[in-house]
C-alpha cells in the first residue's frame, strides 16, 4: 500500500461542480489541496444538468428569493470568469389565458430583472405574437410571449474547468480513485482510497475533508466516514430528451404545463433541441439510469401543447437522467423541494474538520464554494482572502463578449487551412487554450486520425490534448463530457471514434 508522506490541508470527496469549485478556492488560498473523485470529472449529476447558469425564474414562486438573488449575481460572475462557456440566452414564455395570469408573470420578471441587483443581460419585456421570430415553430394561438434574458453553458467543461484551476493553483486530482474508508486517527484524518481500474491501494492523511458527494453524500458519511450528522438528501430525477431542432432561432421556451410545472426547449450542439426536465421522486440511485418511458411521454405531452409540428418517440436521437441530491426541507413534492443548499460541519474538539455538502444548483457553486470555506476558516488560520470572483477560469482569457469573434478571428486565421467551423468548435470546447490543442497545424491531416465530417470532427490531436491535459481515461469521457461529438457521430462513427481513443491509450 502506498502512503503520501505530506499530509494534505484538505481532501476533497467528489469531483462534481461542488467539489471541483471547492477545491479551486481552497487551494487558491494557499492550502494543500487533494481532490479525489471515483469516477471520471462531472461523470454525473454535474453533466445532467440543463446545461443553464440562471437565476430560476420559477423558484420565486416558492419564495426563494435568497437563492435567486444569489443565483442572479452568479450569473454576472460566471460570465465574466466563465465567458468560453457561459453564453446569453434569450428566453421566450408563451402565455394564454389558460395559465399564470399575465399580471403574476410580469410581475415575477420584473423581479427576476431587479432583485439581483445590477445585470449587464436584457431585461424583460411582452412579445406580441404573432412573431416571426420568437414564436417560430409555434402553433398560432397564443397570443403574446414574455421575453427574459439568461445563460447557457457546457456544465461538464465548466466543472472541468474548475478542476484545472484547482491543479493549476496546486491541487492534487485523482479520478478513478475510491474512498473506502476514512476516521480520525492520532491528529489527522487517514483516508484509504483504492485506484479503481488497478485496485492499488493508498493511504492519503489530512487536516480537514470536504464531503462533496453529490447523490452519495450520506453514504460518504455513514459507511466511509462513521460519521452521522443531522441532514438527510432527497434524491430527485432529472430527465432530458434530445430532438433534431424543432425551431428556428437560438431562443430558448420556457413552457407552462398544466400540473404547473414548466419544461425548457433549448437550441442544443446547433443541430438539436434538448427538452427537459422532470422531477421524480426516487429512493435508489440505480432508479435513475435512464429516462422512464413515462417521464418520455410526459417531455412529449408537454411541448406538443405548443409545437406546431409535434414530436414523436421516433424523434428523439438522445435522452439522459441524472439526479438531483437535493437537501431534505420536508417538502412532498420533488418540484417544491429547495433548491438551495445547506452546509455541515462536524468538528469534534473544535479540530479535523468534516463538511458535508447538501444541494446546490450548477449555477451557485462558486459562492458555495466561497461559503464552504468561510465555515472552514476558523480550522485554518491565516487563510488567504476570497478570489474566484475575479479570476478567470482556464480558457477564459480574451473569451469576454467584447473580444470573442476577435479572439475566434485571430485562431481561424492562425489555422487558415483548417475548416472555420471546425475551429469555432474546438475554440466553444476549450477558449482560450484552442491553439495548445491544434498546435501548430496547418491541414486536418497533421490533427491525426479524424473521425466525424464537416466541422464536427474528433482529432486525434484533440483527444491527446484530452489525456494530457484533462484526465481523460475512456472513450466516453472523450464524446460525452470532453466534447458532445458523440451526439454529431453515428454508431459506426462512435465506434470507430473508440478504436482511434484505445490506439492512444484509453478505454473503450
Amino acid at each position: 500500500m502506498n502512503g503520501d508522506r505530506q499530509p494534505y490541508d484538505l481532501a476533497v470527496i467528489g469531483a462534481g461542480i461542488n467539489g471541483c469549485g471547492i477545491a479551486r478556492d481552497a487551494a487558491g488560498r494557499g492550502l494543500k489541496v487533494c481532490l479525489i473523485e471515483q469516477g471520471d470529472i462531472a461523470s454525473a449529476t454535474s453533466q445532467w444538468s440543463s446545461k443553464m447558469v440562471h437565476g430560476g425564474l420559477r423558484y420565486l414562486e416558492h419564495y426563494e428569493f435568497r437563492l435567486v438573488r444569489e443565483s442572479l449575481q452568479e450569473r454576472e460572475v460566471m460570465l465574466r470568469i466563465a465567458p468560453h462557456l457561459v453564453r446569453p440566452a434569450e428566453f421566450i414564455v408563451p402565455h394564454d389565458a389558460s395559465m399564470r395570469p399575465a399580471w403574476m408573470v410580469r410581475a415575477g420578471l420584473f423581479l427576476y430583472d431587479h432583485i439581483g441587483g445590477r445585470i449587464s443581460l436584457p431585461g424583460s419585456r411582452t412579445v406580441p405574437f404573432p412573431d416571426a421570430r420568437y414564436s417560430a415553430g409555434l402553433k398560432p394561438v397564443f397570443p403574446r410571449g414574455f421575453f427574459y434574458s439568461d445563460t447557457r453553458v457546457d456544465d461538464a467543461r465548466l466543472t472541468l474547468a474548475n478542476a484545472v484551476s484547482a491543479r493549476e493553483q496546486g491541487a492534487d486530482v485523482r479520478v478513478h480513485t475510491r474512498l473506502l474508508r476514512g476516521a480520525r486517527e492520532g491528529g489527522t484524518w487517514r483516508l484509504l482510497l483504492a485506484d479503481a481500474d488497478t485496485g492499488i491501494e493508498s493511504l492519503v492523511e489530512a487536516r480537514g475533508v470536504v464531503n462533496a458527494a453529490g447523490p452519495w453524500v450520506k453514504q460518504v458519511l455513514n459507511d466511509a466516514l462513521n460519521v452521522q450528522i443531522d441532514a438527510t438528501v432527497r434524491l430527485v430525477k432529472g430527465s432530458h430528451i434530445v430532438v433534431p431542432r424543432v425551431h428556428a432561432g437560438e431562443h430558448t421556451y420556457l413552457l407552462q404545463n398544466a400540473d404547473r410545472r414548466v419544461i425548457f426547449v433549448i437550441p442544443y450542439e446547433e443541430r438539436f433541441t434538448l427538452i427537459g426536465t422532470t422531477d421524480v421522486a426516487i429512493h435508489k440511485l440505480d432508479d435513475a439510469a435512464s429516462i422512464s418511458p413515462a417521464e418520455t411521454d410526459y417531455l412529449i405531452g408537454a411541448v406538443n401543447r405548443y409545437l406546431q409540428a409535434p414530436i414523436r418517440r421516433e424523434d428523439i436521437v438522445w435522452s439522459y437522467a441524472g439526479v438531483r441530491p437535493l437537501y431534505d426541507d420536508g417538502q412532498s413534492d420533488p418540484s417544491s423541494i429547495t433548491r438551495d443548499y445547506v452546509l455541515k460541519v462536524d468538528a469534534p474538539g473544535g479540530e479535523l474538520p468534516l463538511l458535508s455538502v447538501f444541494g446546490g444548483k450548477l449555477t451557485t457553486y462558486r459562492k458555495l464554494a466561497e461559503h464552504a470555506m468561510a465555515e472552514l476558516a476558523p480550522y485554518y488560520p491565516g487563510l488567504r482572502d476570497p478570489w474566484t470572483a475575479t479570476q478567470v477560469l482556464p480558457g477564459g482569457a480574451g473569451c469576454a463578449a467584447a473580444e470573442l469573434q476577435a479572439t475566434l478571428a485571430a485562431l481561424q486565421a492562425q489555422h487558415e487551412r483548417l475548416p472555420a467551423g471546425f475551429v469555432a468548435q474546438v475554440f466553444r470546447r476549450h477558449g482560450d487554450r484552442t491553439a495548445r490543442v491544434l498546435g501548430k497545424a496547418t491541414s486536418v491531416d497533421q490533427l491525426g486520425e479524424c473521425v466525424g465530417s464537416g466541422d464536427h470532427l474528433l482529432c486525434e490531436a484533440e483527444v491527446d490534448f484530452c489525456i494530457r491535459e484533462e484526465w481523460a481515461r475512456t472513450a466516453e469521457d472523450i464524446l460525452w463530457r470532453r466534447t458532445k461529438l458523440g451526439l454529431h457521430l453515428d454508431a459506426p462513427a462512435r465506434a470507430h471514434a473508440a478504436a482511434v481513443c484505445k490506439r492512444l491509450g484509453l478505454r473503450a
